[in-house]
Parts: structure tokens; sequence; C-alpha cells
């Protein structure tokens, strides 16, 4: 099991980019074998069945007035993370051992030496505060998560314990965790000493703890439930038979395991065992380190069943989400912009010069696929080369604040299209060139001409031509004859026997699926031409495997990292165009099709089956696999060159933004025809 986390340190998920993978195993399902001790009397007080085991937070759709939601003040995403399709919405994995990053958001400053008291206590690493925007009251006014949730159809809240943030969440868990072991040591060996440092009051971590432990408890039981926490776990009666030596923990133990039953998934169970056993056994034994980490184990059950909780509300509002984001964003944008905390002036401008540009670029021309797009046209034409390479320094129009990702994503995949594409080329170069080579190696010894020597010399390749460019042609040919006339001797590049033309294709097919793995295997860099970078060695030396060519061919490695690298370079660009169209194409046949759709129809359509492991390239590589032409059959994957997921990607993201932004800005003539009249 991957490390739960710290709780509560639930970061957005903005990797991203990258965004983490969470593709650990949950825990077992399978129930434990019960053991053989009664359970108290307070939870008979307790439903007696286990029908809603996520009961304390859902909330029915009808409960939610969405029209109502116009105050909505910050649009910082809450802590979630994309979840790819290899686990599951429902459950969060289970820690190891619940050492890792606190969420505590108040900036406390723990003492470096545990045993002298800070001038603030430390706060538990989980506590209801931490978990506050899990609350379905901050998941429907979070403009960030109700936008993102129209392409994720695995979003899910989880903790996050990514990057530096991350780990002084870990280290602050860790010092919580070490500090209350010491206090609890202490107590029992030097109680006079740990009076004078903490007196009988509740200033340290273990009736911070409990308390915490008891307010998470209560935002995850009915409220029929709540009043019989106050018999069950009362903190000021616990800590009063603490001090006098008297409290039973073990009781405790059995009380919260039956009180967590009731209200948590199937699967959360055997947890809730361990939790009591450790608990159970550092009581009985006097063992502060099994209580400690029994403690710790509680914590993390807490923690889980509030993201369940969470998770749970996110699919059940899903299409109500959905269905509201174009009023929801419209009426949030239009206050943003009214108040002067979002300016779209740039976002017009940019609109404004891609009409400039496009009728430049057409002459008067009808524009293409305009059936398709309709009064979108300009629109999509725009955004198709928005998620160009070549386009990454200009900066992104304030409109798209929301997709700011996806569209960096998105050219990150077209920069990986466009060089393996690059790699192919020079692939075929280098295959012509052997086959020259090996033709002028044939030729007799008696045909020493001048042509004889131009042949020869032409196996020197220019690694600067363009890469459609050929090989001079050749009339000679022995053809296994002494007699054979250069004057009749056929060319050498006549077509090859049907045999040899699928050799061909199987072989580059071959090629390209291996670069394909090896992009996979590339480390992260911040920019795609620095990963392309770190892999041109690889993929010139895999190039080279695949023809009959020297494996040190001098400087083509040198030039392949030169062709990846400049995106303003001739090969790259005229790559770039050729896949500019052949995306607009696909694009506008997704449009067509999405275009009327509602927005829960347009998020199972563009959003269905495509489930992206690996974030970084996985999206790109599942739409290899998924290319197909128009007649509905596979395409090949350099062909298709991820270009038909890419589409269906930008559509997706297009329509939505159109819907919101079309009237409000791009169509409105000036801000201050911003009503919320606009909106409605």
């Amino acid at each position: 099991m991957g490390d739960q986390g710290a709780g509560g340190g639930i970061e957005s998920h903005m990797p991203t980019h990258r965004r983490q993978e969470s593709g650990e195993e949950p825990r077992p399902t399978s129930q434990p074998t019960p053991e053989t001790r009664a359970p108290p009397q307070e939870t008979q007080e307790f439903t007696q069945t286990r029908m809603a085991r996520i009961s304390g937070g859902t909330i029915s759709q009808a409960d939610i007035v969405l029209d109502a939601v116009v105050e909505v003040e910050d649009a910082t995403a809450p802590s979630l993370t994309r979840n790819p399709s290899t686990s599951s919405t429902t459950s969060n994995p289970r820690p190891n051992e619940y050492l890792g990053g606190g969420g505590d958001r108040r900036n406390q400053q723990p003492s470096r030496n545990a045993t002298v008291p800070s001038k603030r206590p430390l706060e538990p690493p989980v506590t209801k505060a931490t978990l506050g925007e899990l609350d379905v009251s901050k998941i429907i006014h979070n403009p960030k998560l109700r936008h993102d949730i129209n392409f994720d159809p695995e979003l899910h809240f989880r903790p996050n314990l990514d990057g530096e943030k991350g780990k002084k969440k870990q280290e602050k868990a860790n010092q919580f965790w070490n500090t209350l072991l010491e206090q609890l040591v202490q107590f029992v060996i030097d109680r006079d000493a740990f009076y004078r440092r903490f007196g009988h009051g509740n200033d340290w971590c273990l009736p911070l703890l409990l308390k915490a432990v008891k307010e998470i408890i209560e935002t995850l039981v009915p409220q029929r439930d709540r009043e019989f926490l106050d018999e069950g776990l009362n903190v000021e009666l616990l800590m009063q038979q603490f001090h006098r030596g008297v409290a039973d923990l073990e009781s405790l133990a059995s009380w919260l395991s039956g009180v967590l039953k009731l209200h948590c998934a199937p699967m959360r169970d055997e947890w809730v065992d361990e939790m009591y056993q450790e608990l159970s056994k550092g009581n009985r034994e006097n063992d502060m380190g099994e209580l400690v980490k029994g403690m710790r184990s509680l914590l993390s059950v807490l923690e889980a069943m509030k993201l369940d909780v969470a998770n749970h509300q996110i699919r059940c509002l899903r299409p109500v989400l959905i269905e509201d984001t174009v009023q929801f964003e419209q009426r949030f944008f239009t206050k943003k912009i009214q108040s002067g905390r979002l300016t779209i002036d740039a976002a017009r401008l940019w609109y404004t010069q891609a009409q400039v540009d496009t009728a430049r670029l057409y002459s008067g021309s009808p524009l293409p696929f305009l059936h398709s797009f309709g009064e979108t046209a300009v629109f999509f034409e725009a955004l198709s080369r928005l998620v160009l390479p070549s386009t990454s320094t200009e900066s992104i129009p304030t409109t798209f604040v929301f997709d700011e990702e996806r569209i960096i994503k998105l050219r990150s995949d077209m920069f990986d299209s466009i060089c393996l594409e690059i790699c192919m080329r020079k692939y075929e170069d280098l295959e012509r060139l052997s086959n020259v080579t090996q033709f002028c190696s044939r030729i007799p010894a008696y045909l020493n001409d001048d042509s004889t020597r131009s042949c020869r010399s032409s196996g020197e390749f220019n690694f600067n031509a363009p890469p459609t460019s050929r090989p001079s042609s050749f009339t000679f040919s022995d053809h296994g004859s002494n007699n054979s006339s250069p004057r009749n001797s056929g060319g050498i590049f006549s077509h090859p026997p049907m045999a040899d033309f699928a050799e061909s294709r199987t072989k580059a097919t071959n090629l390209y699926n291996s670069l394909v793995d090896l992009l996979q295997t590339a480390p992260l860099a911040t920019r795609p031409d620095q990963r392309w970078q770190s892999l041109a060695p690889s993929m010139a030396l895999q190039i080279l495997r695949y023809v009959n060519a020297p494996h040190s061919l001098p400087g083509f490695e040198t030039q392949l990292a030169a062709w990846l690298g400049n995106i303003h370079g001739e090969i790259f660009h005229e790559v770039e165009q050729q896949f500019q169209q052949r995306l607009l194409s696909d694009l506008a046949k997704r449009v067509k099709e999405f275009k009327n759709l509602t927005g829960v129809g347009l998020f199972s359509a563009a959003t269905g089956g495509r489930l992206r492991p690996n974030p970084h390239v996985q999206s790109w590589v599942d739409g290899l696999d998924r290319g197909f032409d128009g007649a509905g059959s596979l395409r090949d994957p350099r062909e298709d060159a991820g270009i038909s997921d890419m589409a269906t990607r930008l559509a997706h993201l297009g329509i939505l933004h159109w819907r919101v932004w079309g009237n409000l800005a791009y169509l409105a003539d000036s801000e201050g025809d911003l009503t919320m009249e606009n909106c409605s």
C-alpha cells in the first residue's frame, strides 16, 4: 500500500500537470474473522443495520439549489486529483503507517526540541478544519472543481503528498506522533515532570487528538446519532480517568470500532479491526508505541471515511453539476469581470486577431468545414492553432483560466506526435540511403565511369536535406548479367514486389511502436523539448537498428536532436502544419457530433472509455490505439498519430468554452454589455 498521506493535506491536482497516479490497491474488502469480544453497551443505541454505510455526509440532488450559488469568491481548486482508470473512485489507498503529512493549514511553527513545550500545541495531522473542504457546500461552491468534473470521469479526492509541500506535511505529522509518544512515555515514567510541563490542562497532544477524533466522527454520523457521542466519547471525562489511571482504552477502542463499522464502507472493516487490535494491545501491555500506532490508524480510518463520503457525493452530484456548468460559470465570471478581478480584453483581442488571420489565410474563400463548425469556425480554427507547439511562447487567453493545463497537455501531445513523425521520416531517408548503397556495391567493376562514381558518392548522406528529399535516381544495373547495357538497364527504384512492400510496412510499424515505447519511458521534464533532447540519442540508436546502416553513423544523433528541438525549424514547421490540418479535419467531425448534445451527453460522448493511466503520455498513446478513419476502420498508429484523441478532447473543451464565453466575451461589444441577464 502506498502512503495514505498525512491527512488534511489535500491539494489541488494542478499538477500537473504532474497529475499523480493513484493506482494503489484499496484495502481488501473481505471481512476479517470476527473477534470474540462482547460489544459495548453504547453500540446498542446505534442503528442496528448497516444500510447506509456512508450516511454521514450523503445528500440528495434535490437538497441543493444550484441557482442560488452566485456568491462565489474564490476560484481555487479543492484538494482533488485526477484519478486514472486503474483505481476506483470509491476508495483510497491505506498507508502502511500513518506517519505522513500533517495537513495543518494554520502554519504553526513546531518546536524543534520535543522536550520543550511550544507556545502553541501541535495539532493532529487530520482535523475537522483540514477536512472541511470535503464538505458538500465547499464542493458545490468551488468553480475549478465544478469545471474539471466535466472532463474527468474519474475525478475524486485523495490525500496529496506531492512535492515539497507534501514532504513538509509528512514531517509535521511525524513530529506530532513522535511528540505524542514522548508525552505518554513521560506521563508513565516521570509523572511529576509531566505535570510541571502541562499541568492538568488539555494543551497537549492526547486531548487534542481525542477532540479532533470526536469532531470528525460528528461529521460522519447522522444527526440522530450524535447525541450518543457525548456518552461514548466524552473527552473531559476520559482525560480525568486518564490522569487518575483508570481510563479503559480497550473499551473506548471497542466502542469506536462499533461506531465506525456502522458508518464506514465495508472495505474499511479490516482496517477498523486492526485499529482496535493495536489500541487494545497497547492498553493491555502498557505499550505506548502500540497505542500511538493505534491512534494513527484511527485517524487514517476517519480520513478515509471522510474521503469516501466526499467521493460518493461527487458521483451523486455529477449530473446536476455538469448540467449547471454554463450558467454557474457565467454568473461566476460575470461577477469577477464586473468587480475588476478579471479582465478579458486580451481574450477579445485574441479572437479579433483570429478573425483577421483567418480571413487573410483563406483570402475570401469559404472557411473549411464551415458546415460542421457553424458560427464557431473562426474560434475552432484559432483553438487548433493554440495547441501547436510553436505557440507555446504565446500567453493563453484569460478566458481559458480553468483549461490552461488541458491546453498545455494538448501542446505536449502534439509535440510528441510531430517528433515521432520526424523520426520516421528520417528513418525512411536512411532506408533509401541503405538501398542505394547496397545497389552501388553490386555494380560490376568495369562500369567505372563518372555516373557510377556519382552513384557511389551518393552514399554520403546529407543530414541537412529536408525529410522528403530522395537520393538521385540511377539507371545502371547489372541485373545479374555481365552483358547488361547501361542504356537499357532498369532503374533501381522500380516498384518492389508486394511481399517486399508488406515487409517494409511491417518493419516501419514495428519501429514506430518501439519509438512510442521509448517515449513512455522518458523521464519527466518541465518542457516537451527538454524531454525530446534527452530522448534523441535513444531514438537515433533505435532508428539505426532498423536500417542497414552503421550504428555509429557520424552526425546522425546530433542532427536528429537538432531537428527535434527546433520548433521553428523548416522540418518541424512543415510537419506541424500538416498535423494542424489533420487535427482541424478530425475536429470538425467531433464538433458536428457533439455541438447539439446536452451537458451530460457531451460529457458521456467525449470521455466514454477515455481513461488515462499515465497523465503524461498515456492519453496520447491511447489515442494511437483508438484511431479510426472515416469508415470506422482502425488506422495505422502512425497514420493516426493520436490526432483522433486530441480532436475529441479539443472539441469537448472548445464546445463547453464557447457555451460559457461565446456571448460573454467573443460576440459581446464591450465589458459594459455584461449583465446578469447575459447569463440567464
